[in-house]
Order: structure tokens, then sequence, then C-alpha cells
């Protein structure tokens, strides 16, 4: 039977319902070198954040997938807190960002030796944390991946194809998107459990098509961040997708949170409300139906990170 592994132990389809696939509790955007998140405490995290997350729970929001990496602050003993605290299950990846976050054993180690880190945490936990690893978040540089990029995406496909865990990855350029699937495939990975993370950016629409064709998850995922794009962007481009028969591979998100240790107390969080309060409702106006609704925003993110 397939579950969904959360900071709450696994999940099974029964138990879900509308499920958050990108935003972040707790990133570390700061410079480097000074590893703020190390410093980060969980009770400060709680206070910022837990009130977030009680407002999407009275929406009917049932799971949260967490999108940070191992190399931009990725705290999953604070995922975990926080998850507790509010009893909320929360969907934490193993994975790396891309360069110059890339560390510096990332670089020295070999294929197999990522592979067997990426394992480890899939099938144990991160960082003694009790926290399982559900799913692999990778990146690629905007321009196209470098070397260590690639086999950082080798090794995902490994550790995929090992365990059933979906790979997303923070891709800006389409071209890129797409040749991310050539290497995936070509290391015996299946493009059907890729997530090409923010779809959105890509202005050529025809290679969200193209990508969709390849059997790749489509994700839209700045929706509420109105000075990026407004509701109507994405409504246009999901009806699109909807038309060419891509509905099943289609996931919504708000890219949003999160506490900041870079941050004097942790910064100030966007709420992830904005899809269900405002978003949804007029998908639907627009003559988006409720089954259809319903399969983006809860049948298709349980099928991309369940294994």
């Amino acid at each position: 039977m397939a579950t969904l592994i959360t900071t709450l132990g696994p999940r099974t389809q029964d138990q879900l319902g509308l499920i958050l696939p990108h935003e972040h509790i707790f990133v570390d955007l700061g410079p480097i070198e000074a590893e703020s998140y190390r410093r980060a405490k969980a009770d400060d995290v709680i206070a910022l954040m837990a009130p977030e997350i009680e407002k999407i729970k009275a929406q009917g929001v049932t799971a949260l997938v967490e999108c940070t990496p191992a190399s931009v602050g990725r705290r999953a003993d604070i995922d975990r807190a926080v998850s507790e605290a509010t009893n909320l299950p929360v969907v934490v990846p193993t994975g790396i960002y891309h360069e110059p976050w890339v560390p510096q054993w990332a670089h020295a180690a070999d294929e197999d030796e990522i592979r067997d880190w990426m394992l480890g945490e899939l099938t144990g936990e991160i960082e003694e944390s009790g926290v399982q690893a559900a799913w692999i978040k990778l990146s690629a540089s905007d321009d196209g991946m470098t070397p260590t990029e690639e086999k950082i995406l080798r090794a995902a496909a490994q550790a995929g194809r090992a365990t059933g865990a979906v790979i997303g990855s923070h891709t800006i350029r389409g071209k890129v998107a797409l040749h991310q699937l050539e290497v995936l495939e070509a290391a015996g990975y299946s493009a059907s459990r890729f997530i090409w993370i923010h779809t959105q950016v890509e202005p050529d629409f025809a290679l969200h098509l193209a990508a969709a064709r390849r059997g790749a998850w489509i994700e839209y995922d700045f929706i509420g961040n109105q000075d990026a794009y407004n509701d109507d962007f994405f409504i246009e481009r999901i009806h699109r997708l909807l038309d060419a028969g891509f509905g099943a591979q289609l996931l919504l998100s708000h890219d949003r949170g999160w506490f900041d240790p870079s941050q004097p107390g942790g910064g100030i969080p966007k709420p992830y409300t904005y899809l269900v309060e405002h978003f949804l409702p007029k998908l639907a106006t627009s003559g988006v139906d409720q089954a259809i609704i319903h399969q983006l925003t809860q049948t298709n993110p349980w099928r991309a990170f369940a294994r």
C-alpha cells in the first residue's frame, strides 16, 4: 500500500485531504558562511510559524510539503517540532540545492556516495532528527546543470529508483528541465517521478507541454505572490494544461512561509492561506469544476509524493 512519509509518521490516502505541495517552514537565505540555521531554536520557530499553520488547518489543509533541501539550512528537527506542536504532518526532503550552495562534501563525493547518503535519509532518518525523508529536492543552475549538479541528479535517480521517491527540482528554464528528464531516464528512472518546480517562470508554454508529454509533473507554485504573477496568469495556464489533457500532472502551491534565521526574529512570514481563500474560488468561477479542483489539490499531491 502506498503511504506518505511525514514528520508524524506514515499516512494513507484516506487519512489526508488537501495537501500543499510546495511551502517552507524554515529556510536560511542569509550568507552561506554564517550558517545561521545552526543556531536557530525550535521554540522561536514554533512561536512564529505555528499560527500560520493553524490558519491552513482551519481551511482544511491536512499536510504540507517542506521544500528546503540540506544545503539551504534544512532543519528536520525543527520541522518535526513545528509539526508536533500543530499536529500537522510535514513532508521533508533529502537532496541538495544548486551551485553555489552545493556543500564541499558533495563536490568531492562520487555518484554512489551521494546516492547512499540520500538512501540513508529516505530509508532511515535525517541527521538524528527522527524524521524520515519522503522525497528528493534538487535544483539546477539557470543556464544549465553544472557537472556536480548533474552528478547529484544521477545519484538521485538511483535513490529514487530504489525507493520510489519522487524527485523535485527548482529549475527556472524549460530547456534545462527537459535536459534533466533526459539525464533521469538515462540513469534508469522515470520522468513520471520528476516534478518541475517553478514551471511558471518559463515563459514558453510550449515547454510546459513538452515536459508534461514526457510524463513530468508541472508545478505552478507562486500562487498568491501578486507582485510576480496575478491570478489570471495562472488560471489561463491551468486551463490550457487541462484542455491538453494534463490535469493529472499538475500541482498548485504558494512557495511561502517561512522562518529565516538570518533575519531578526525569523523575519515576517507570508501566509499559506491564499490558495484556498482566494485562488480556488476564482478557479471555480472560471469554469473548473469541483472534481478537477479536488484532483489538483488532493489526489495529485498524494500521487506525486506518496511511495
